[in-house]
């Protein structure tokens, strides 16, 4: 089982590398809930996502004759990204394999790096799948976007940031896909100060990880379209995550579409921040059910910010229903 010892040296190895991101207080969250609401903005790091983290610590990880031979992953862009530009930075060659439906702004900053590029599969398992024949066949490592412990822990240093800036928060909020985020941070709070309540947010449109804890095992489920593509995909059998999520992980809560969407606008309009859907659904819950949040101290991890031009746009100037509820 992971440790708190094993976020701690991640952040000794990686700190040089990566960049400490803002915890930014929230005025419009912060009336909202009557509460204090704080923002940890990982959309503003290297690569605009949290993934450099947890692919640096991983690649800082591979031995002489790893680095010859070469990594390949599979993502749906913020991890394809993150190892392409420690790759590139470390001299390791690299394949990336997204699924051909892949946002266009995160491929074109794929191709920036010195990596070879593969496109294929209509959605994250079926790359992933490819990924992982391609890394036993040609004999190269395969990083995994979620279950692998370096790149878990790696994740877990946001948990260690927001702890050092606001050690009595009551309360983190985190997307959750493959498990990754949320296992790392959940870890390194609850190792730290078990009071702490971690919840994580996941559409209603993919929730491999509600429905698998709530069956108490690993299972798929069908992936419908999102505007949070960052969130697809199912789990690998076995995943470490899950374990830490059935531990650590106080809840899982699913997220309508709509709500998604208005968490970009609202984040952009009050708080001039880019965030991509499957980032702005840590403020989610948030809009949903404000009065859980009052009176206590909320961090809610803004994970990533790629997002395409055209649907960014497109959403920060279309009226919503507002899901804000009392």
């Amino acid at each position: 089982m992971m440790s708190l010892e094993d976020v701690e040296s991640a952040r000794r190895r990686i700190r040089a590398l990566i960049k400490k991101t803002p915890l930014l207080r929230s005025g419009f969250l912060s009336d909202l809930t009557g509460g204090e609401v704080c923002l940890k903005l990982e959309n503003l790091q290297i690569t605009s996502s949290f993934k450099i983290r947890g692919a640096l610590n991983r690649m800082l990880n591979l031995t002489a004759e790893d680095k010859q031979s070469g990594v390949i992953t599979a993502s749906t862009g913020n991890h394809a990204q993150a190892v392409a530009y420690s790759a590139a930075k470390l001299n390791v060659p690299a394949r990336i394999v997204v699924p051909r439906t892949a946002p266009k702004v995160k491929v074109e900053k794929i191709r920036k790096h010195k990596v070879e590029l593969i496109l294929h599969g209509e959605d994250y398992d079926q790359a992933e799948q490819y990924a992982i024949e391609l890394s036993k066949k040609e004999a190269l490592t395969y990083i995994s976007p979620y279950n692998d412990a370096m790149v878990i822990a790696g994740q877990g240093t946001i948990g260690l940031e927001i702890l050092e800036e606001i050690p009595t928060v009551d309360t983190i909020i985190v997307p959750v896909s493959g498990g990754g985020l949320v296992g790392g941070i959940a870890l390194a709070a609850k190792e730290t100060r078990t009071a702490i309540k971690i919840q994580g947010v996941q559409p209603e449109a993919t929730p491999a990880m509600y429905e698998s804890l709530k069956a108490g095992r690993i299972i798929n489920v069908e992936m419908r379209p999102t505007v949070a593509d960052a969130l697809d995909g199912n789990m690998e059998k076995g995943s470490l995550t899950f374990d830490l999520a059935q531990r650590y992980v106080d809840e899982v809560l699913l997220i309508k579409e709509d709500t998604i969407r208005e968490a970009i606008k609202l984040l952009w309009e009050r708080e001039r921040q880019v965030a991509e859907g499957g980032g702005a659904i840590a403020i989610a819950p948030i809009l949903e059910k404000r009065n859980r949040y009052a009176s206590k101290t909320t961090v809610a991890v803004i994970s990533g910010g790629n997002i395409d031009a055209p649907l960014f746009q497109s959403i920060t100037s279309e009226r919503l229903p507002s899901p804000i509820e009392n």
